[in-house]
């Protein structure tokens, strides 16, 4: 898919369920590869991203197939993964190099992760400084950028206090401290997505959770499980903004995760003035529910630092919901929107003032003024981000005429079907 022209409709209806999370379906893959046994997962997400992790695994040795729904994962233990032939490549997801450093840094073997032009332009000492900490021997290209390259070994437990609050720096210490003799110990300054912590337990892993203290024990072997991902809460964001923002719109997404770390967008909205109701609450070790939207009017509010690590993905959106609420909307401590797949604060500011928002940015804090309408007729640029992408395709529904996005090919990386559901609502 090249450009995608996206007319305005009137309304979003309908009833729907969404492909699984991202960011568990990633560590699905990776758990069940270094648990004892087979993994058997209904529901993994098939997309780029989790594809390339899948890739990783099966070049280490474990045999991952997909029969319908379920993807069932052979499992090997924590030390049976083999050296690969080559470098493993993980294109241009940056969770699968970041998470997946810390299970290398146990192994008994050395290997180097190298990405694409992107992944190789993004940071990667936020996680090299705590595996070198424990141990780890890894080195970055200049700058600290990929490829990485990992001397697998004896790695040795932290205490660790998290300058920034990222999931995936926090898992990969927590994989790594999986192979160390003695308890890791990580402190956050306000809780970041908790996904790996609760799979670990849900895996036998010895770790404990108080507050934002997280502990692990070294040593205990995984065993394999079975479960279902939940639908995406960052996919559904897209459709729930486009519901609120249509006059008569009306949707319902079922099966969707709603772990508090995770969710904040529900949260958010719901500040803002918009209608939504989460029926069934239900899940294992993850909470799932079942969403309703419909229009609303929605008014701009502060968003603080504090907010987020539980709404980093679903910003892009909230620029769009923020463009088009009645007054301001101030966002404060985004920084971490600029080391994304693109600078994401600079790919919706760009967009959206071309479809007459307004938008001013100050360091890390953004000031949005809220808009009757955006206008029709733009030339829109994906920046090769799936986000930017699918949150400006909203925003070009609710426009006065068509627009034009370019690169729209680049969903593939987290939601291939985006364009056939949302055809769907329409």
């Amino acid at each position: 898919m090249s450009s995608k022209k996206i007319e305005p409709v009137k309304k979003l209806v309908g009833q729907m369920t969404l492909p699984g999370d991202k960011s568990i379906s990633h560590r699905a893959v990776m758990i069940g590869s270094i648990a004892e046994g087979q993994t058997r997962v209904k529901n993994l997400l098939d997309c780029d991203d989790c594809n390339y992790t899948i890739r990783a695994f099966r070049d280490m040795g474990i045999t991952i197939k997909k029969e319908g729904k379920h993807t069932i994962i052979s499992g090997k233990g924590l030390r049976e993964l083999k050296k690969p032939k080559s470098a493993i490549d993980v294109g241009n997801s940056g969770t699968s190099m970041r998470i997946l450093a810390g299970i290398l840094a146990g192994q008994k073997f050395d290997s180097t992760m190298e990405g694409d032009t992107s992944l190789s332009n993004r940071p990667m000492m936020r996680v090299v400084e705590p595996l070198l900490q424990m141990g780890a021997g890894i080195t970055t290209a200049t700058g600290g950028f990929p490829p990485l390259s990992i001397s697998g070994g004896a790695v040795k437990p932290i205490n660790y206090r998290m300058p920034i609050p990222s999931a995936q720096v926090k898992s990969a210490i927590l994989f790594a401290g999986l192979y160390a003799d003695g308890t890791t110990i990580i402190e956050e300054a306000f809780k970041s997505r908790d996904h790996t912590e609760r799979m670990l337990k849900y895996y036998g892993a010895d770790i404990k959770v108080d507050g934002l203290k997280i502990s692990l024990k070294g040593g205990p072997e995984l065993k394999g499980r079975s479960f279902e991902v939940p639908g995406d809460v960052s996919s559904a964001s897209f459709f729930m903004a486009g519901a609120v923002l249509l006059q008569d719109s009306k949707i319902r997404i079922d099966g969707v995760g709603i772990n508090p770390t995770r969710a904040g967008i529900l949260e958010v909205m719901s500040r803002m003035g918009a209608k939504i109701n989460v029926l069934n609450k239900r899940g294992m070790f993850e909470p799932v529910g079942d969403v309703e939207v419909e229009a609303s009017r929605t008014k701009g509010i502060v968003i603080e630092e504090s907010d987020i690590p539980g709404i980093i993905d679903e910003l892009p959106i909230i620029f769009v919901l923020a463009s088009l609420s009645k007054g301001k909307t101030v966002i404060k401590g985004a920084e971490e929107l600029r080391v994304k797949e693109t600078d994401r604060i600079n790919s919706m500011k760009e967009n959206l003032e071309r479809m007459g928002a307004r938008i001013e940015v100050n360091k890390d804090e953004i000031t949005i003024e809220g808009v009757e309408s955006l206008k029709g007729s733009a030339n829109l640029r994906s920046f090769g981000d799936h986000r930017t992408c699918m949150a400006m395709a909203i925003a070009a529904l609710t426009a006065k005429g068509a627009s034009v996005i370019d690169d729209a090919g680049c969903i593939t990386k987290s939601f291939p079907e985006f364009f056939d559901v949302l055809e769907k609502l329409k």
